[in-house]
């Protein structure tokens, strides 16, 4: 039998086994509890990271339909010969190029690039936010065949002295914004062409570039020659700016370099050398030509190198010219001024160095021209208020200073309008002119007609005038200020000859007397 001692110790021992027993089962149950709790915010927090994909995959899914909704619009650049054009001067590209430039606006815009070649075309249409870019060595050339180049726009008549409707042309920017040409290539317009060997004055004929009613526009470095008619036309645009242009233009007749008939233009550092008229100022519909610079160029002209009209049916205003060199033409392919114009002797000259003409009805007012270098020319200004086909409009307010220049003719210097109305506060000062002389009594007692419907030219009166110097006829407040003139030669005529003219200031001038009246100077009363 067991003992006392024997039976504490097993009832000790029964215990101990009793509440090991229940501590480990306690243990286990707030493991297993600790395991629910786990498992219960695992699944919570699976629960909400669901919930967050969801949410996002969703927006993703609406993002993406409200992107498909809207126009898909990835600016591309584009080759002309990935579109088939060929630059081998031989086969004709016009539909491969237009077909790159649509391809290039359809995409939302870009640089059209025209590489190394000669590659020939007819009319070409840039589109909003494209760029024409031309590499060094690539040549964009006009067909010879008058078909192949478009009529376009609202009928405007460019060509009034032969009665002909121009609007056809090479390059077309027309009512369009944000457009380009660039580069160093060339623009040929293949003007030496018989297609294009109509006469002077003759119309259906392309421009070269022809830029109407656009905006933002630059044209800049490119070279622009032989066009067919006028070179670079701008009509009714807002914001076009010219930089860096090479202008030649001696194929054909009215071979004008830059023709600019809208507002706000910049045109900066051109070499223009052409047949016809160098920069020219236009006024052909019912808007002002107005806010316009030109700096920094050189004009060579077998005929006006700056010049405002002929047509000048509403007007120009607010324009500066500064800068600018003058000089003669490199060939004079039609033009024989040595030939037609008694005193003239060299083969190549321009007409007017600066001709300012309203004839149309136009207004002309506050002009200013200025720092103007001129050599080869047979009248170094030319101002006309004339009444051709319209009511007579005005000229007025007009600074010219700082000029320097050699004329070739017998033609002086004019400022003159019709009977009735004047030519008003023109101011010219800091003017050196070195005159060839050569004028005869028989010149200084010349009387001259009215002209007051004539087409406006320096020779409109006659291939001499009364004065070497100026010739001032109708006209109120000008000032002649430090104005000098020196004689090659020795002169009968005066410097200066005033009639119908009133409120004349002649101030620090300097000019040979004439021997005739003892005087620089003649007054017709």
């Amino acid at each position: 039998m067991p003992t006392e001692a024997n039976a504490e110790a097993l009832a000790k021992g029964k215990t101990e086994c009793k509440n090991k027993f229940a501590a480990e089962r306690a243990n286990a149950k707030r493991a297993n509890a600790g395991q629910a709790i786990a498992a219960e915010c695992s699944n919570a927090h699976q629960g909400k990271l669901a919930t967050v994909r969801n949410l996002l995959v969703a927006g993703v899914l609406v993002l993406c339909l409200f992107i498909g909704a809207m126009p898909q619009l990835h600016a591309k650049d584009v080759n002309i010969v990935d579109f088939g054009a060929v630059g081998d001067g031989v086969k004709v590209n016009t539909t491969s190029i237009q077909n790159a430039i649509d391809a290039c606006a359809k995409s939302g815009g870009g640089t059209i690039t025209i590489p190394a070649g000669t590659f020939l075309s007819g009319s070409l249409f840039l589109r909003d936010n494209t760029s024409l870019f031309l590499n060094k060595c690539a040549v964009l050339k006009g067909v010879a065949d008058l078909k192949s180049y478009f009529l376009k726009g609202e009928v405007v008549n460019f060509n009034a002295n032969a009665g002909g409707l121009q609007q056809k042309s090479f390059i077309w920017i027309d009512s369009v914004s944000n457009v380009s040409i660039s580069g160093e290539g060339t623009i040929d317009g293949n003007g030496a062409a018989p297609a294009f060997q109509k006469g002077v004055n003759a119309g259906d004929r392309p421009f070269l570039i022809y830029v109407c009613k656009s905006k933002q526009i630059v044209i800049k470095d490119v070279r622009l020659i032989n066009p067919a008619f006028w070179n670079l036309v701008l009509f009714e645009n807002d914001g076009v700016r010219i930089d860096g242009l090479t202008i030649y233009g001696h194929a054909a007749w009215n071979n004008d370099g830059i023709d600019i008939d809208s507002k706000n233009v910049i045109i900066n550092n051109c070499n223009i050398d052409c047949m016809d008229d160098g920069i020219c100022f236009k006024s052909h519909g019912n808007k002002l030509c107005e806010n316009v610079t030109v700096t920094n160029c050189i004009i060579a002209s077998n005929c006006n190198p700056i010049k405002f009209g002929t047509a000048s049916v509403t007007g120009f205003k607010n324009i500066a010219i500064s800068n600018c060199v003058i000089r003669p033409a490199s060939v004079s392919n039609h033009f024989h001024w040595d030939r037609w114009i008694e005193g003239v002797k060299d083969k190549i000259s321009g007409i007017s160095g600066i001709a300012i003409e309203s004839v149309d009805g136009g207004i002309i007012e506050q002009i200013t021209i200025s720092n103007i270098s001129m050599t080869g020319i047979q009248t170094p200004v030319f101002i006309c208020l004339g009444s051709r086909k319209k009511p007579t409009g005005s000229i007025k307010n007009v600074i010219i200073s700082n000029i320097v220049a050699t004329s070739v003719s017998l033609l002086p210097s004019i400022i003159a309008a019709v009977p009735g109305y004047y030519v008003e506060n023109v101011s010219i000062r800091d003017m050196l002119v070195t005159c060839p002389g050569g004028g005869t009594k028989k010149h200084a007692d010349r009387v001259i007609p009215e002209k007051e419907r004539a087409y406006p030219e320096n020779r409109m009166y006659g291939n001499t005038l009364p004065a070497y110097g100026f010739y001032i006829r109708h006209a109120r407040g000008i000032t002649l200020e430090n104005v000098q003139f020196n004689l090659k030669t020795k002169d009968a005529r005066p410097a200066v000859m005033l009639d119908d003219a009133h409120d004349i200031l002649l101030r620090g001038f300097k000019g040979k007397i004439a021997p005739k009246n003892n005087s620089t100077y003649r007054v017709v009363e």
